[in-house]
């Protein structure tokens, strides 16, 4: 769950992004998981889920990374956060993201998908655009 204010808004890297409402500064954190908020799916729910649901958690769920039985389906704007490999942010803990640099409200926040998902793969509108960028 953040502990920042963020908007969402087109992204230039896909689709749309989360965003900074305010200023955050470096090593400041900006995520907490919070099993409150946090949903937790078994992943034999997630196997016998509907092609529409299996679907929306493959986009924007991740498993577990201390117990590969559950699926984390986080319910707040963090859900839209865009992979970069140079991120502004760094979620290795997944305890508690924190800002890697300086962050100004208006910036995109970003992460490094492969730190907390290590069989992340580019999904197909991705793979296009980082066909075009290189």
């Amino acid at each position: 769950m953040l502990t920042v204010t963020t908007y969402i808004a087109p992204s230039s890297i896909e689709g749309v992004g989360v965003f900074a409402a305010e200023a955050i500064a470096k090593g400041q954190v900006i995520s907490r998981f919070d099993p409150g908020f946090d949903r937790l799916i078994a992943r034999d729910a997630y196997e016998n889920a509907p092609p529409h649901l299996k679907a929306l958690l493959d986009r924007y769920a991740f498993p577990h990374p201390d117990n590969l039985d559950l699926i984390v389906y986080e319910v707040d704007n963090s859900r839209f956060m865009n992979h970069s490999s140079s991120p502004n942010t760094d979620f290795s803990d997944f305890a508690a993201g924190v800002a890697l640099r300086d962050i100004a409200a208006g910036d995109e926040l970003t992460c490094d998908y492969n730190s907390f998902f290590a069989q992340y793969e580019l999904l197909p509108p991705e793979l296009e655009l980082a066909a075009r960028i290189g």
